[in-house]
């Protein structure tokens, strides 16, 4: 699935997220989002690439690329190389 090549973690009611989530549906660039409130799993994830915070948006790129708070054209110049 395409949506599955980004995965973007994200936490209601943070602004950074929604600019995010945002950019890319204008972008119409395909994504899953994982509420990291209703899925500890995510949270933990989240956690275990920012040095024990739950620092959102972080995105997953590819299964093993991972970016921290990252800018609409990071992750659009991370997708094209």
């Amino acid at each position: 699935m395409a949506e599955d090549r980004l995965v973007v973690y994200w936490r209601p009611g943070c602004p950074c997220c929604a600019r995010l989530r945002t950019r890319l549906k204008l972008g119409r660039v395909p994504y899953t989002a994982v509420n990291i409130h209703e899925d500890p799993d995510a949270a933990a994830l989240v956690r275990a690439h920012n040095g024990g915070d739950e620092l959102v948006p972080t995105v997953r790129l590819d299964g093993d690329r991972w970016f921290s708070n990252p800018g609409y054209r990071d992750l659009r110049t991370a997708m094209a190389g």
